[in-house]
């Protein structure tokens, strides 16, 4: 696919990333009419949607995570379907499953599948640590294999595809922590903290009077699709994909180029997985920024959000009271970018 993208004509490639530029700005201008504040997170979750990627939003409760989801599937002219993770949630609650139907005329019984809410092109996930491994692994197989498989027959699932799933950091009890497998699937831990004094006014003025303010639709499932594709045609020097290599190989405790720090404090590094989604991050983020090539700091502002669930921490770590991001902000100040 890649080499016939990247010979498209001068006219032809312009006229697409200036329609990117177009529809990036609507879907913020939409989204910003219903979500206040969280530019971040916005940022991250559109990086995500445009990369093809998958999103885990981490937040307390009450910091509008289904809010912010459900806006963007407006806004994009996106299926939006939501499954409330429970620990009694079965696999076929999620992928569907088959009923036998009768034809009253003939009296012949079939087998019918009825889809399930995975059925969709934004998935929410939510409180995905809440149900039990069989059920999180039936998730892992769609955002993976883009399909479900149900007593045998594979389905294939609505194109794009894209899971964003929420986990509630502080209540831990009757959770089921996600599996490393499954975490690494995610392209980003997106953080959501509270909002500032005015942000939190502005929300109350917005959302205590009678009328609701609703995103409306500014692009549809193919153009998404054709976004996903001139994300991947973005080009990046060799020197700044080195650079995102190395700084996820820093990561890895028995690689000889980690630092005393990390030998000290990780236990397991990022995957070759973290190289790949780092550098498809930076190209989206680029675009957004009205670029259409690659910088090192497109590479490192995303550097935390990409590899903070992709590193695993020992015992040490845990008795100093170090979490994932503090290594990695460590990481980034021990290597800075290179000089252009």
């Amino acid at each position: 696919m890649s080499s016939v993208t990247t010979q498209l004509e001068p006219d032809v490639l312009k006229t697409r990333i200036e329609r990117f530029r177009q529809v990036h700005t609507d879907i913020v201008q939409q989204v910003r009419r219903v979500i206040v504040g969280q530019e971040e997170v916005l940022e991250q979750v559109l990086i995500a949607l445009f990369v093809g990627g998958h999103c885990l939003i981490t937040g307390l409760p009450g910091t509008a995570k289904t809010l912010l989801v459900r806006t963007l599937g407006q806004a994009l002219g996106l299926v939006f379907k939501r499954i409330q993770f429970t620990p009694d949630l079965m696999p076929s609650d999620i992928t569907g499953t088959d009923i036998i139907e009768e034809d009253p005329t003939t009296g012949r019984r079939t087998w019918t599948f009825v889809p399930g809410p995975i059925f969709g092109n934004i998935l929410l996930a939510d409180e995905i640590n809440r149900t039990p491994p069989k059920t999180q692994s039936a998730l892992l197989e769609a955002m993976q294999e883009r399909s479900c498989t149900v007593r045998g027959n594979q389905y294939a699932l609505p194109q794009p595809f894209f899971v964003l799933a929420t986990q509630n950091p502080i209540e831990l009890e009757g959770t089921y922590p996600l599996p490393e497998a499954q975490l690494d699937r995610f392209l980003f831990n997106t953080v959501l903290d509270y909002l500032s004094a005015d942000e939190e006014l502005k929300v109350v003025d917005l959302t205590t009077v009678t009328t609701i303010p609703q995103a409306e639709s500014v692009t549809n499932a193919e153009e998404v699709l054709d976004f996903q594709q001139l994300v991947r045609m973005v080009p990046i020097g060799e020197s700044v994909a080195r650079h995102a290599v190395d700084m996820v190989r820093v990561t890895r405790s028995r690689d000889e180029s980690a630092p005393d720090f990390v030998q000290k404090y990780v236990n397991y590094g990022a995957s070759v997985r973290a190289a790949q989604f780092l550098v498809l991050a930076a190209k989206a983020r680029a675009l957004m920024r009205g670029r259409y090539h690659v910088t090192y700091e497109d590479v490192r502002s995303l550097y935390i959000p990409v590899l903070r669930h992709r590193i695993l921490l020992n015992f040490h770590a845990e008795s100093d009271r170090l979490k994932q991001d503090d290594i990695l902000k460590k990481v980034l100040e021990w290597r800075g970018a290179p000089r252009d």
